[in-house]
């Protein structure tokens, strides 16, 4: 049996800019399964830290590792953009992607991207080029190629931002079928709504620091910081 890439734990990590601290210091264990959601205000370092977690930011100060080795961790994790990266591929070629560079036959990985569309609903031409695509079917589209791997880890970037309400539930539904499926997934989110849907627990943070975290239905119940409870109420925070 292969051993699994969690946990990941992040020891005082840091992440600056120009001489800014925009993220930490932010001590973590993640591991378990079900949905994370990363909540705090704007500019609160959501983002960054997802990037770090995936690997696509260096760290200022602290320190990151997985249960496996990094050549093996890249395989076996996915990110998904707020603003999906789109290649200059047809649909089922951009979804099948992940696979190719896998060294799957063409034949194979379009096959399997194409069971894939059809389980998440993604009813477009699949042979047109993805520049067709609604921003709903973009998104899905999107989630396809994270998921034709079957990823241990998922970190999704507001998936759902500028979605209508119908997208928005269509992705939600794949999320939570990944998760059954044993993704752990990782996402930041402004809608607090979804937040309740989604989360088994909750990473708030407030000017790049993680202030509070726990299980979900108890973080909305009763939060333990004013600014979490000032976010969940609406309020602005300085």
């Amino acid at each position: 049996m292969v051993s699994p890439i969690l946990p990941l734990t992040l020891d005082g990590v840091e992440l600056r800019r120009a001489g800014r601290r925009i993220l930490g210091p932010i001590t973590l264990t993640l591991g378990g399964e079900g949905i994370s959601i990363v909540l705090g205000p704007n500019g609160s370092g959501k983002t960054s830290l997802l990037r770090c977690m995936h690997g696509l930011e260096r760290l200022s100060r602290g320190s990151l590792g997985w249960n496996r080795a990094d050549d093996q961790v890249r395989a076996r994790q996915a990110f998904v953009f707020q603003t999906p990266v789109l290649m200059r591929r047809s649909v089922i070629d951009n979804i099948a992607y992940p696979l190719r560079l896998d060294g799957v036959p063409a034949g194979r990985a379009r096959r399997r991207a194409a069971d894939l569309a059809e389980t998440i609903g993604l009813a477009v031409t699949l042979d047109a080029p993805v520049q067709v695509l609604s921003g709903g079917e973009r998104q899905k589209m999107a989630l396809a190629r994270a998921l034709i791997r079957a990823p241990e880890v998922l970190f999704l970037d507001e998936p759902c931002a500028s979605l209508d309400l119908a997208s928005t539930a269509e992705i939600e539904t794949i999320l939570a079928r990944a998760r059954d499926a044993g993704t752990r997934i990782v996402m930041s989110t402004h809608n607090i709504g979804q937040a309740r849907r989604l989360a088994d627990d909750i990473l708030f943070l407030d000017h790049g620091r993680l202030i509070e975290k726990g299980p979900g239905p108890a973080f909305f119940v009763g939060p333990l910081t004013p600014q979490a409870r000032a976010h969940i109420n609406g309020d602005l925070l300085p």
